[in-house]
């Protein structure tokens, strides 16, 4: 399959927690296919409203974020730099993953210090810049709709990016903004997705995605740590 964009992600080991979240999106990235909605009781939307933002990038969080190759390089050369990396890092484990509201939407978030991990992304980022491609003018000015700080407008025009570096912050988005249905969702949805929140949180690898010309993502390759 051909792909317009790559990214790198974090995405969970087959299990309860990894089925539910396709379903949840309604898209699964290994397979690469939709998958129905679960039947959530008490929401104030429907599961596909919810989730109608998020749903093309599958359940992850985000490392490097989605860009466009770069002249020069391919997928094979990244998928393989990926594996370089990887082979270099250690399995990082912390303390576990709550489910919050940040700002207007959803995500399951780490509970305490996100150091080791925020430290693994910057270093990918940094390490991996080479097969990223200069965003264009139309990516900037939609990035910065969102009102960017100084320190982000930098990063921006340094990474591609402004959530990255010391503005990463690690998160699993599960919904699109809900602005004051954000509560009623969390409270409908919490007895579905906590019982299979991971403690410990271990992170032992990364996953090359791609994004395909109808913007759905799928995994081409998982990469594990080292040790």
């Amino acid at each position: 399959m051909q792909f317009k964009r790559y990214g790198i992600y974090y995405t969970p080991e087959p299990g309860a927690l990894t089925a539910f979240g396709a379903a949840w999106l309604g898209w699964d990235l290994d397979t690469g296919t939709a998958v129905a909605h679960p039947n959530v009781m008490g929401l104030p939307l429907t599961v596909s409203d919810i989730t109608a933002t998020p749903r093309k990038y599958g359940l992850h969080g985000t490392i490097k974020p989605p860009f466009f190759l770069a002249d020069g390089t391919d997928a094979t050369g990244l998928n393989a730099a990926l594996a370089t990396f990887c082979a270099a890092q250690r399995q990082i484990s912390m303390k576990g993953l709550v489910l919050a509201r940040l700002g207007g939407f959803l995500a399951l978030k780490i509970d305490g210090d996100q150091t080791p991990l925020a430290n693994v992304a910057s270093a990918c980022v940094r390490e991996l810049d080479a097969f990223r491609a200069p965003p264009s003018e139309a990516e900037l000015a939609r990035r910065r709709k969102a009102g960017l700080s100084e320190a982000q407008e930098a990063l921006l025009m340094q990474w591609g990016y402004p959530y990255v570096m010391e503005e990463f912050r690690f998160h699993i988005t599960l919904s699109g903004r809900l602005g004051e249905h954000a509560d009623a969702t969390r409270v409908a949805l919490e007895p579905h997705v906590v019982p299979h929140l991971p403690r410990p949180f271990v992170v032992s690898g990364l996953t090359l995605v791609g994004e395909d010309e109808a913007g759905m993502f799928h995994t081409i390759q998982r990469h594990t740590f080292s040790a």
